[in-house]
């Protein structure tokens, strides 16, 4: 007679969901990863360690004068007359005035501050009055998880027309709409911050980082043809498409892998979070809500009078709405009108916005929950300040593309370790158009003399751009998606956000590698109009 081991019995019985996600191999090693990282000390104290970190690493290669070639050509902004890019110290004299000067003007000028705390004055309007949560209620009832995964992904994804919205309004929002369905907040917040910062240079429309890139990889080509000219419009087709495949990618990710990982929210972890529980919509609040949609309407009609005629005054009078239009400059403050006006009518119709006390302490309000925040942009504002001083960024990009240079290869694979070198960079340099006026005048030559077209390594860099923007704390809206999540887990940690989007940055590179080699080396196919795959002299 054989007696059964009831502990065993109790782990075959084991089968949840959860239990299942937790035991694969990959699972196990995103937990390594969660444990290391948040072995880090708090985020704040993280970058007050960079900072010195920086200034002692500046100080060791400026004395024994560590410096690389300058990739750009003679007369570029900011070249210097030696040809040389030179680390400079902040362990010396001028150092130590840069830093004590800068100090306050590195902080206040971080443009990602001002970006968030300007936009939140009308989102917490938005919020306070409750429009924010009849909307969302309004949107998910009786609509399925799966949609809503994917409509977040998608809205992510195209929000980068309209720059910082994502980041500021979408992040935020897509974790209380996960929250309200009662599913984990973090996985929603991961969803769109895979959408906005992991497909970043996919979209349905030209944004403003195009023009930017092609201006730069314009320069670049120019130095083996001097006629050659790169429009913005060339890398469009691919990443036209691109925009579906990262978001059916995103999507999965959020289902198969992160919630999984994540479990069942446990509400006790939160910290500063108000009631998110999902209720039917009631007759008052549906008023509210059709009478705030006509507000936007009516804010979207004057505003398309002021950029859809070709004299408009929000329009630029050379390039229209694409670059360095006043409409894009001023993206913040229609951002926060946008929300504040809907938020004031919704508020008045329901009576949770009764005189202006009420407005000025959902502003207030929206202000108090950015503590966290404000301190860990101070840290972050200096370490991006004192590392892009010291030129550090700049040299290690340049050496490690000279190092990719030197390796010899000539085929398609050259475009695999080219897409993992700019991820890498990215890690460091996190602005795309800073960190390719760097290496646009290495890699766009040297595949040029290998037979390769200026728009396609432009394809191919901004892939390597993209998906490590979600696993670096150089992207400057990290602090904010960091201070988003400890809303929802108080003691939450860096190593667990970037163990929860690490997923993400994997498949995405692989996905959208093979994706780019199935689309220029198999189909054959311009991944811009007018855009050639080869290069022939």
């Amino acid at each position: 007679m054989s007696h059964s081991n009831p502990i065993k019995a109790e782990e075959a019985n084991n089968t949840s969901p959860e239990a299942i996600a937790q035991s694969g191999a990959f699972v196990r090693f995103l937990n390594i990863v969660e444990r290391l990282g948040n072995l880090l000390p708090h985020p704040i104290t993280l970058f007050a360690t960079f900072c010195l970190a920086v200034v002692v690493i500046s100080g060791i290669a400026g004395y024994f004068e560590l410096s690389v070639a300058d990739p750009r050509p003679e007369g570029t902004a900011g070249r210097s007359p030696d040809g040389l890019i030179h680390v400079v110290s902040l362990m010396s004299a001028e150092g130590l005035q840069r830093i004590v000067s800068g100090l306050v003007t590195n902080f206040t000028g971080f443009t990602p501050l001002g970006t968030v705390l300007v936009a939140l004055l009308g989102v917490g309007i938005a919020e306070r009055s409750g429009l924010l949560s009849a909307a969302m209620r309004l949107l998910v009832m009786g609509t399925s998880k799966r949609i809503v995964t994917y409509t977040i992904v998608f809205a992510g994804i195209v929000s980068n027309t309209a720059s910082e919205l994502g980041y500021v309004v979408l992040i935020p929002m897509a974790a209380m709409i996960f929250h309200s369905l009662g599913r984990h907040p973090l996985a929603g917040l991961a969803a769109a911050f895979a959408g906005v910062s992991g497909g970043y240079s996919a979209n349905l429309l030209l944004g403003t980082v195009d023009p930017l890139l092609s201006g730069i990889t314009e320069a670049a080509a120019q130095m083996i043809d001097p006629q050659y000219t790169v429009g913005p419009e060339v890398n469009w087709y691919f990443m036209f498409v691109s925009t579906f495949l990262i978001t059916i990618l995103g999507a999965l990710v959020t289902e198969k892998i992160v919630e999984p990982k994540l479990g069942k929210y446990d509400a006790s972890e939160a910290g500063d979070l108000e009631d998110q529980t999902m209720e039917q919509v009631t007759d008052i609040e549906r008023r509210g809500l059709k009478l705030a949609g006509l507000s936007v309407l009516v804010f979207s009609a004057i505003l398309a009078l002021t950029i859809i005629p070709e004299n408009g005054p929000l329009r630029h009078p050379d390039t229209g709405l694409v670059a360095g239009s006043p409409f894009l400059k001023g993206i913040v403050a229609f951002i926060f009108i946008g929300f504040a006006i809907p938020g004031l009518v919704y508020g008045k119709v329901v009576g949770s916005m009764k005189k202006d006390t009420d407005v000025i302490d959902a502003m207030s309000h929206s202000m108090s929950t950015m503590g966290m925040y404000i301190v860990l942009v101070f840290f972050a504002a200096q370490f991006v300040a004192f590392f892009n001083w010291t030129n550090l960024g700049a040299v290690l990009a340049v050496g490690g593309a000279q190092a990719l240079q030197s390796i010899g290869l000539t085929g398609p694979l050259l475009f695999v370790l080219f897409i993992m070198l700019c991820g890498f960079i990215n890690l460091m340099l996190g602005s795309a158009s800073a960190q390719w006026a760097v290496t646009a005048p290495i890699f766009v030559p040297m595949l040029m003399l290998v037979g390769y077209a200026p728009e396609t390594i432009q394809a191919a860099y901004r892939i390597g751009d993209s998906v490590t923007n979600l696993i670096t704390p150089m992207m400057s809206y990290f602090g904010l998606i960091l201070a988003v999540a400890c809303r929802y887990k108080k003691d939450l940690g860096i190593g667990t956000l970037i163990a929860t989007m690490l997923p993400y940055s994997i498949v995405f590179f692989i996905g959208w590698t093979l994706f780019f080699f199935l689309w220029v080396f198999v189909l054959g196919l311009p991944v811009g109009p007018n855009a050639a795959t080869y290069y022939t002299p």
